[in-house]
């Protein structure tokens, strides 16, 4: 670790591993982190590393990110290559003596994430799963009311993302479920994540339909068609009772709002609505309901494309690093982000009902 870490200080120098689109939005967004030092960046792609030079000027760039473990002065790597690549990189990173930011899904096979989780276990620094779905400002107040018991005992949780197609990445990776898991791990491990956090239980039963209906059918990359859904119900089942719906469908962009998330229990119901900003509480008995905004500052919502919610990330990931505390988004909350998913692309592909106990989880 660097004299400014050890002393107490709160400079924290990061390297970030991959700069494509999220690459760069963690690039934005630590420049508006107090303390946060970008001191080198890697990928192998020119095009991305020339985004990274005009995003963070004067940083090191490297194309290969073994030479930046190797060289640059870092007390956090950021990761964020390709869904595929994460279990090769985190190999090497966990050979360096830092705190690692890891995006999501933690990797795409569950023998992977196991093998990481094990790892992280033993890492000198903190592990931190990018799950930021959970730091979205009306996303965390919807939580508080949820804790605070606002609706009673949570007994369901639907969460819909009605949004566009997936966009171009480089090299197409993002096509092909080889590459991302499945559309059900890249894309909906968060909203997976969300229902773990919200039930404070353990899913049990994974139910899923979806189809690839609309988007990429004629795209072709040597001679391949992609083969990712487009729209899917996934239903899970918890050990609590409780119990949650996926809505998504990436071909919706005539959408007011592209996440609404409603919480219901027997003494009300609390929802969010992004981008709308909106948070509305339900109470039963007397029947009330309240509308609240939930404001986000104009150069944290410009920073990224999820509502604020890297930035707010980045401030708890930088909390945990300073304060020596746990990561609040784990190795093995990001194993069980990723069970689900896949229970869920297995699901859909055979058409029944897959138990989380096929999985080993």
């Amino acid at each position: 670790m660097s004299e400014s870490m050890a002393d107490g200080s709160e400079a924290i120098r990061y390297g970030v591993i991959g700069t494509g689109m999220m690459g760069i939005e963690h690039l934005l967004n630590l420049r508006i982190v107090p303390g946060a030092e970008v001191t080198a960046v890697a990928d192998p792609f020119p095009r991305s590393r020339q985004w990274a030079r005009d995003t963070a000027p004067g940083v090191a760039v490297y194309e290969d990110y073994r030479q930046l473990l190797a060289e640059a002065p870092l007390d956090a790597v950021i990761v964020a290559t390709p869904n595929h690549t994460h279990a090769r990189v985190l190999e090497d990173v966990f050979q360096r003596d830092c705190h690692v930011l890891v995006e999501k899904p933690l990797c795409t096979t569950l023998d992977d994430c196991r093998r990481v989780a094990e790892r992280a276990d033993t890492h000198s620094g903190i592990v931190w799963v990018g799950m930021e779905y959970r730091y979205m400002p009306p996303l965390a107040r919807l939580l508080e009311e949820v804790r605070g018991g606002s609706i009673g005992p949570l007994r369901m949780l639907a969460i819909r993302e009605h949004r566009f197609p997936f966009l171009p990445k480089v090299g197409d990776w993002n096509r092909f479920a080889r590459n991302t898991g499945g559309t059900l791990v890249e894309k909906c491990c968060h909203f997976f994540d969300l229902m773990n956090l919200i039930s404070e239980s353990r899913a049990t039963r994974v139910y899923a339909s979806g189809g690839q209906d609309v988007n990429h059918l004629e795209e072709r990359y040597h001679g391949e068609t992609p083969d990712i859904l487009d729209n899917a119900f996934v239903l899970v089942d918890f050990e609590s009772g409780a119990r949650a719906l996926l809505d998504l469908c990436m071909f919706a962009e005539a959408s007011r709002n592209q996440e609404e998330i409603a919480a219901t229990g027997d003494a009300g119901k609390v929802e969010c609505f992004i981008p709308d900003s909106t948070v509305m509480i339900g109470r039963r008995n007397p029947r009330e309901i309240q509308s609240h905004h939930v404001p986000v500052e104009e150069r944290i919502l410009k920073a990224g494309g999820h509502h604020g919610s890297t930035y707010f990330e980045h401030l708890a990931f930088r909390r945990a690093i300073l304060e020596g505390t746990a990561p609040e988004v784990g190795a093995q909350d990001g194993l069980r982000a990723v069970a689900i998913g896949l229970a869920a692309e297995l699901s859909a592909a055979q058409g029944r009902p897959v138990e989380m106990a096929e999985l080993g989880v």
